[in-house]
């Protein structure tokens, strides 16, 4: 098997894309894809080589580095609101709304959707409710960057979907996010939580630099860091 498809247990693959990861998740009668990477453009061959189920994808968000296979599937499943950001990047494809507490049932392995707006406005977590597993997307990382600037993100939204994520944290016992460490303890959420609070206070110094031809402000948590807009 390729080094970079790690096999997690019998029905579920983490798939490592030089920076992103992506995740298959196979239940007894369906498999889901969850982001098509960054690099690669062959996304749904690696996943047809893992398992014969029937395929679909679902974007936590339509950042360039979750959407690069897009273009293999006709549909796929996304939050609504992350349509003009999808429109922007020049992919194709019919979007399949989901919204929070939708769910996605693969067969006997049910998939809940958690809407966590403020990296995007449709950023979205999956909650592999028998696993007791979230696939947290961007919105939740480790020993990473989180990304914060630019127009459509928002720290305000972003603190308030932390809190909303809060009140699931007796349904999940480790995180799986699409960048940086993986897995990683649910307390790192509130971690989070109190650091982004107070970069909007203040109370954390910024590093300005430049990423991109942009010039934004670095806010390093220690564990983690904020790159916000200037």
């Amino acid at each position: 098997m390729n080094d970079n498809i790690i096999k997690i247990n019998e029905n579920t693959w983490r798939i490592e894309d030089g920076g992103v990861r992506l995740f298959l998740l196979a239940g007894e009668e369906k498999a889901l894809l969850i982001d098509s990477g960054m690099n690669m453009n062959n996304a749904r061959d690696i996943a047809a080589e893992l398992t014969s189920l029937p395929l679909s994808l679902l974007n936590t968000h339509a950042d360039r580095d979750h959407i690069g296979s897009n273009d293999q599937f006709e549909t796929f499943y996304m939050h609504p609101a992350e349509e003009a950001n999808y429109r922007r990047s020049g992919k194709s494809g019919t979007i399949l709304p989901v919204v929070e507490g939708d769910t996605l049932d693969l067969g006997n392995r049910e998939l809940r959707i958690i809407h966590l707006p403020g990296h995007t406005p449709g950023s979205i977590a999956v909650l592999d409710v028998q696993n007791r597993v979230l696939i947290s997307g961007d919105p939740i990382q480790e020993h990473g960057h989180i990304f914060m600037f630019g127009e459509h993100r928002n720290m305000k939204d972003y603190i308030a979907s932390l809190e909303h994520l809060e009140t699931f944290a007796d349904q999940f016992d480790e995180i799986w996010p699409s960048h940086a460490d993986c897995p990683i303890r649910p307390d790192v959420i509130r971690r989070l939580h109190d650091g982004a609070e107070k970069i909007l206070a203040g109370e954390i110094p910024g590093k300005p630099t430049e990423i991109h031809g942009l010039q934004i402000v670095v806010y390093d948590l220690g564990f983690c860091a904020f790159l916000c807009g200037d």
